[in-house]
């Protein structure tokens, strides 16, 4: 989410210290997810001060049959790097809907999104992506 491990690290070693102070004082909350959202809300405290890329009006295709064919001539690495470069709170919505192991409910609790918000991000957010997918993987014969 940051682009930087460096940050990444020193954000992940706070959350934790900052949970384990919480749990010693018998103050962690009963709510699911509250160590994400805390992660996500330092994330984007530590991103806010840093300079940030202009608005880019990406491509955007229609999603198509081939796609899950064009996804899986990806490394993972390219599909992080591709869901990194969005603004947030699209990042963490594509972030979390590609990892698949949240559902929508919950993905809504992490990102503190509304419904049409979050399905409008989503499918921006597939639509450039298939765009993305298109140039860098045309489509060919056997896919």
């Amino acid at each position: 989410m940051l682009g930087d491990s460096s940050k990444a690290k020193e954000v992940f070693h706070t959350t934790l210290r900052e949970a384990a102070l919480r749990a010693a004082h018998g103050e962690l909350p009963d709510e699911p997810f509250w160590l994400f959202r805390d992660a996500r809300w330092r994330c984007l405290e530590a991103s806010g001060t840093d300079l940030q890329a202009e608005p880019l009006q990406l491509d955007a295709h229609e999603l198509t049959p081939e796609a899950a064919s064009q996804i899986e001539h990806l490394e993972p690495t390219q599909l992080a790097i591709w869901i990194s470069a969005a603004p947030d709170p699209q990042r963490t919505a594509l972030a979390l809907f590609y990892l698949n192991e949240f559902d929508y409910r919950e993905i809504l609790d992490l990102t503190e999104l509304k419904l049409n918000e979050l399905s409008r991000l989503l499918a921006l957010g597939r639509r450039q992506f298939q765009a993305w997918l298109d140039a860098m993987l045309p489509q060919r014969p056997d896919l």
